[in-house]
């Protein structure tokens, strides 16, 4: 199976910055998509960012110009850099991988973190 482990989280103040991390670990070959989705309290889980294999990105229109995703495929590792922080960004912080191949040929789908906390303060 597929272990994630994030770090980064914690409190920020509003236009502040802060960067999640995401380590995949197991008998990794590859993985194609990595993200971040987060909930708020009392709302559903919404895509945060997403990027490909190839590098390919796609954004919540809330957070395009402000978070940033990147990847280290070496490390197994997907990072989310958060500028300019709002108070609106307060919730938990998932990080998804999906379509993973492990040795020696077995597919695992749609995988998650335990999720990290990020408050932003006003």
């Amino acid at each position: 199976q597929v272990q994630l482990v994030e770090s980064g989280g914690g409190l920020a103040q509003a236009g502040g910055s802060l960067r999640l991390s995401c380590a995949a670990s197991g008998s990794i070959v590859s993985i194609n998509a990595m993200g971040w989705y987060r909930q708020a309290p009392g709302k559903q889980r919404e895509l945060v960012a997403l990027i490909t294999s190839g590098g390919r990105t796609n954004y919540a229109d809330s957070v395009k110009g402000r978070f940033t995703i990147s990847r280290d495929n070496a490390k197994n590792t997907v990072y989310l850099q958060m500028n300019s922080l709002k108070p609106e960004d307060t919730a938990v912080y998932y990080c998804n991988v999906d379509r993973v191949l492990l040795a020696p040929m077995t597919p695992v789908f749609d995988s998650w973190g335990q999720g990290i906390q990020v408050t932003v303060s006003s």
